[in-house]
């Protein structure tokens, strides 16, 4: 087994106390705390190795196949999909945030928000990374994050995005959803009171019109206004913890210009991302659509990295996969041919649904992937919880 020899925890510990004084000032000086900025210099630096695999919730409901029957499991502390599958964790886990704003109990995936900040703990002490999204409702109809067939949302003459801006109806509503926001992600605590460093990914997949915030819903500027809004919130709450990710879909193809379009600003981002997933046109075989998405996400890479450099930020498949993963050797040939072309520092797929066949993008015991993804786990550069922690 391959080791790559990092924890999160001791990260800059060892080094001499003049250099870390020397560190600790510098990261008060950009609002990070000294973890998060040494997330942050990992993520820059960790491509020089490989490229780290992620799950979305990952180790809070999965699957497994047995005897031919399909069967879920939900909040079975320790358990995780890959992790029966390979025997280790991934190396980045993903939480969702979505309904936090709402004061609820219950995500809109409907896990406890009390599970999810100790699952994203345990990752943490594990020596993992953890990243959060947030598919928030819509404020001003009160649907979902999904705006195509909100017909409140669709025939208002005020769109969501201008409603919740400065001046707009639901600006001094939608504060308290950023406070509430705040309050969570400043509440994930170790035991002793430190708050864990944590990747978040907000206003994601923008440049599609699925998410009341995507492209044909506001205009470039009040997408920014609302990324700086964000921002401002956290930061006056003192979520110093923080580092910021900025993931459009593949609609931008190989453009920088239609990539960076609605970019907030480099004193507000911290990592360049893509979410990007494979699908198949009715009657396309599997040949041609792991072809027509490796070339997709090749060229998307390319023009990322070249981005990335121009702008000093690490990069990363921020999304990915291929719903049900019905080709077998996805995860070498196409996964890996993909991502170890380019200096990614990781590449995460979504979530195993509970009581849902075909929705699931990472292997579970019994499915038809095991032995690719096993394969795909032993490459040297595929880097999983023990490849960035010591042993």
């Amino acid at each position: 087994m391959k080791f790559i020899h990092f924890t999160l925890f001791t990260v800059f510990i060892l080094m001499n106390m003049t250099s870390c004084l020397d560190s600790e000032k510098a990261a008060v000086l950009k609002g990070r705390s000294l973890r998060a900025d040494s997330l942050l210099a990992y993520l820059r630096s960790s491509s020089s190795d490989g490229y780290m695999f992620g799950h979305h919730d990952a180790t809070l409901y999965g699957r497994e196949r047995v005897n031919g029957e399909e069967r879920s499991w939900t909040f079975t502390e320790g358990r995780c999909d890959v992790r029966d599958v390979c025997g280790d964790y991934p190396a980045i886990i993903s939480f969702d945030l979505g309904h936090i704003e709402l004061g609820d109990s219950l995500s809109l995936d409907f896990v406890p928000f009390d599970m999810i900040r100790k699952e994203m703990v345990a990752h943490y002490r594990r020596g993992g990374i953890v990243t959060a999204s947030w598919h928030l409702n819509n404020p001003l109809s009160g649907g979902s994050s999904w705006i195509e067939n909100d017909t409140a949302a669709l025939n208002s003459k005020e769109r969501t995005v201008a409603s919740v801006l400065e001046g707009g109806s639901n600006h001094d509503k939608f504060q308290v959803w950023l406070n509430r926001l705040a309050d969570f992600l400043n509440s994930v605590k170790t035991e002793d009171g430190e708050k864990i460093p944590i990747l978040f990914r907000p206003w994601h997949e923008h440049t599609g019109n699925w998410f009341w915030w995507g492209a044909s819903h506001c205009t470039p500027e009040q997408y920014v206004d609302l990324w700086k809004m964000t921002r401002k919130a956290l930061d006056k709450s003192g979520a110093d913890h923080l580092i910021y990710a900025y993931s459009p879909g593949m609609e931008c193809g190989g453009d920088s210009v239609i990539y960076l379009e609605r970019y907030p600003g480099d004193d507000l981002v911290d990592l360049l991302g893509v979410d990007a997933y494979e699908y198949l046109d009715e009657g396309m075989s599997l040949k041609d659509g792991n072809a027509r998405y490796a070339e997709n996400l090749n060229t998307i890479l390319s023009m990322l990295t070249t981005v990335g450099l121009k702008h000093d930020k690490p990069v990363a498949v921020t999304e990915m996969g291929f719903e049900g993963i019905p080709y077998e050797r996805w995860w070498t040939e196409v996964a890996d041919s993909i991502l170890s072309k380019h200096p990614v520092a990781y590449g995460l797929v979504w979530r195993n649904v509970k009581g849902d066949v075909t929705h699931h993008y990472a292997p579970y015991p019994g499915h038809s992937s095991v032995p690719d993804f096993i394969e795909f786990y032993n490459l040297k550069r595929t880097l999983f919880l023990k490849d960035i922690c010591k042993k």
